[in-house]
């Protein structure tokens, strides 16, 4: 821990890359750890996220909550169309079982709504400080300048603009839905010269979709 420590004190780059990382990996890992393993893993993520998080915040000025009207219309925005767009093009490739734990733990189980919760606690308050951090702080500033704490959040940069809203879809199943969320999230930072109104907005989305897929049944979404 002190070792993570240092390394996030010492570089920039590290502290809102490695955390990230770390998140997306232990994301890859679910798949290889039988029917269990999505939510297990999700729960052991969601810890783990938290906790960087935590060690993180001293050494990442920008990663602060804000909360605008802008934020919250493009949250509820992004929530809107990604559902509603959904089944209008097709997605890189399907997963190999649908994430529901009321089919393994039982219907309406202790232990389903247990991960239930936890996937929408996890979603909503430790995805989007990782990823707006990595995407929308470091590397949307990184690909136009190396030393990127110089580039102010609220400078466009077309190309930077793309590339990173074509990133941020690529971790994503649902890929035009993804595209368009990212290049919706990064106008935010430009207009607000700050990641916390993104921040804010992918919490919003992500709630209110997590919120559809559990009065719905629409597990697809997660």
């Amino acid at each position: 821990m002190q070792y993570l420590r240092k390394q996030f004190q010492a570089s920039p780059i590290y502290v809102r890359v490695v955390p990230f990382v770390i998140f997306l990996a232990l994301t890859f890992c679910q798949k290889w750890l039988g029917v269990q393993g999505p939510y297990w893993m999700y729960l052991v993520k969601t810890a783990v996220g938290a906790w960087l998080i935590w060690e993180m915040r001293s050494y990442v000025a920008e990663m602060r909550w804000a909360i605008s009207w802008e934020a919250v219309v493009v949250g509820v925005g992004v929530c809107v169309m990604w559902i509603g767009i959904s089944d209008w093009y097709p997605k890189f490739s399907k997963p190999d079982t649908t994430w529901n734990p009321h089919t393994l733990y039982g219907q309406g189980s202790t232990m389903a709504w247990m991960f239930v919760l936890v996937h929408l606690l996890g979603s909503t308050l430790v995805v989007p400080p990782l990823e707006e951090v990595f995407y929308r702080s470091f590397l949307y500033r990184y690909l136009v300048k190396t030393d990127f704490l110089a580039m102010p959040l609220s400078r466009f940069h077309l190309l930077s603009f793309v590339v990173t809203s074509a990133a941020f879809a690529a971790e994503h199943y649902e890929w035009l839905s993804g595209i368009l969320c990212g290049l919706a999230f990064q106008w935010l930072v430009i207009r607000k010269n700050r990641i916390g109104d993104a921040m804010t907005a992918h919490a919003i989305t992500n709630f209110l979709l997590g919120v559809w897929v559990i009065w719905k049944g629409a597990w697809q979404f997660w």
